[in-house]
């Protein structure tokens, strides 16, 4: 049942920015294996790699033109394997990206479909009855072949929709969940899970889990869908580990998801901490974390308290956590991230507060979020160590700031923000309150005020968590039995006749008895 994700730690690596071993300006599955130690050694026991199948990329590899094949600019499927392995001769899991969705243009099943004469594949992707009739609401694809119909795409043109079936028809073309093309795709994409899951993947971390049965208002449909790969994975792989991108925990663990996303678009208010115009986590302290504890209380109760909603320092989609926050604001936001319940996810770089690199042209459909992809800055080698290629084969600009953060630098710096977050890996790994499993009370969430307090609990332990961004000094009143301080940072707390007051700038977690 994956019990490994109960005290799991994930590192996100987009592939092409990570390391590149054989200069041709674009990281691979090599230089992953070449960092493994990197990432142990910071703490993270998990990776979760952006898509890194064959595909014409141009949307980073979300457009899939083969799922049986590794992206030759990575590397071979026997490069893969070996990724695999030597994780797990280190303790580490990995997650592959599953794009079930959509597929690129450019796979066989879509190129097959296009065919006027009915085949295997006609209805494995989402087609309109007549080229006249596009999709309500979904953009599509048409004039393309000799086949009469518009077929729907995901969002980019690039991308067409595969068929899993309406929850509720409305048009002649429209095909239930039941049909035998919808059938057909769901077998298709456990086909390609059992082979990945066959070579040694420990699971997968699911783009737009929740999108794929149509007309789906409630996600009953979806659900189900999901509920039936669950059936499959418990009899064939029971350790295999999904983690969806849903945004809704309720129903997404309902599905049979171990762990959800919590989504930077939507009802979560996740950017009203990290990237808005006052984020909570700014030391001008003029945010506000009230909206994002009431979603995150009204989700944590519908899935039984479970919690399990993972929240992520960033990702490929959106800034840098660097652009809106700096210096110890960074290491407050992730003494906030790492005690949280459900696996943290850390984008590559963010360790080391690397920025977003501004006005960059967009590369793989990336548009403003290029900015958020360039490669890792490794050192003070040319290239900041990511490629020894020549600077202008760079597939992505660097920042090229001289005062750009690198791990060396930070590795060696007593106070960076590096070894903050080593240190809070460790103490969240030493204390079992802390962990995904473990429960969740807010104490002090007021709207507009500051600091956020909440307990963490697992069996007697209780461990209670002050957070203060703001510069200014924040206190709350409650009754504790302090035990002991077990991180601190930013000075001291002080607790007195009812009333914890905190500095600004500060963070601590403290075990109660």
């Amino acid at each position: 049942m994956a019990k490994w994700l109960d005290n799991a730690i994930f590192y996100e690596i987009y592939p092409q920015s990570f390391q590149d071993t054989n200069a041709d300006g674009i990281g691979d599955f090599q230089g992953i294996i070449k960092r493994l130690d990197y990432i142990r050694e910071l703490g993270c026991n998990a990776l979760w790699l952006n898509p890194c199948f064959q595909s014409p990329f141009g949307d980073a590899g979300y457009d899939v033109a083969d799922y049986y094949t590794a992206a030759p600019r990575y590397g071979t499927n026997e490069d893969l394997k070996q990724l695999f392995s030597e994780a797990h001769e280190r303790g580490m899991h990995v997650l592959l990206d599953l794009v079930p969705g959509h597929t690129s243009v450019e796979h066989k099943w879509f190129l097959e479909s296009m065919k006027a004469e009915k085949n295997e594949y006609t209805d494995r992707y989402i087609w309109t009855d007549s080229i006249w009739e596009s999709p309500q609401n979904m953009g599509s694809i048409r004039g393309i072949s000799d086949r009469d119909g518009s077929c729907m795409v995901n969002f980019f043109s690039n991308q067409p929709a595969l068929n899993y079936g309406f929850y509720k028809k409305d048009r002649p073309w429209q095909q239930s969940m039941e049909d035998e093309g919808p059938r057909a795709t769901l077998e298709a994409m456990k086909n390609v899970m059992r082979f990945w899951l066959g070579l040694g993947c420990d699971g997968f971390r699911v783009d737009m889990a929740g999108s794929l049965v149509k007309n789906d208002e409630e996600g009953k449909g979806t659900i189900k869908l999901w509920q039936n790969v669950r059936e499959f994975l418990d009899k064939e792989f029971p350790e295999a580990a999904m983690v969806s991108e849903w945004g809704e925990p309720d129903k997404s663990l309902q599905g049979g998801f171990h762990m959800d996303f919590l989504l930077h678009f939507g009802p979560s208010h996740y950017n009203d901490l990290f990237r808005c115009e006052e984020p909570f986590f700014s030391g001008r302290g003029k945010g506000d974390a009230s909206a994002f504890v009431k979603k995150y209380i009204e989700n944590y109760e519908k899935t039984d308290k479970k919690g399990l909603i993972c929240i992520p320092s960033g990702n490929h989609d959106m800034d840098r956590l660097a652009r809106s926050l700096h210096g110890d604001e960074l290491k407050v936001a992730f003494a906030f991230l790492l005690s949280m319940p459900g696996a943290p996810f850390i984008y590559y770089g963010d360790e080391i507060g690397m920025r977003h690199v501004e006005n960059l042209t967009s590369v793989e459909g990336g548009y403003n979020r290029t900015g958020a992809r360039s490669p890792m800055q490794w050192d003070l080698t040319p290239n900041a160590g990511f490629s020894s290629a020549a600077k202008e084969k760079l597939y992505i600009g660097q920042d090229e700031a001289a005062d750009r953060p690198t791990v060396a630098q930070q590795m060696a710096s007593e106070g960076s923000l590096y070894r903050e977050v080593k240190r809070l890996i460790e103490i969240r790994q030493s204390a079992a309150a802390l962990q995904s499993n473990g429960g969740i009370e807010f104490v002090y969430a007021k709207e507009k005020k500051y600091p956020l307090a909440y307990t963490r609990s697992s069996g007697d332990e209780k461990i209670l968590v002050v957070i203060n961004p703001g510069r200014e000094e924040a206190s709350f009143e409650g009754e504790y039995e302090f035990k002991e301080v077990i991180y601190g940072f930013g000075g001291e707390i002080v607790y007195n006749a009812g009333k914890i007051a905190v500095p600004g700038g500060s963070a601590f977690y403290i075990r109660l008895g």
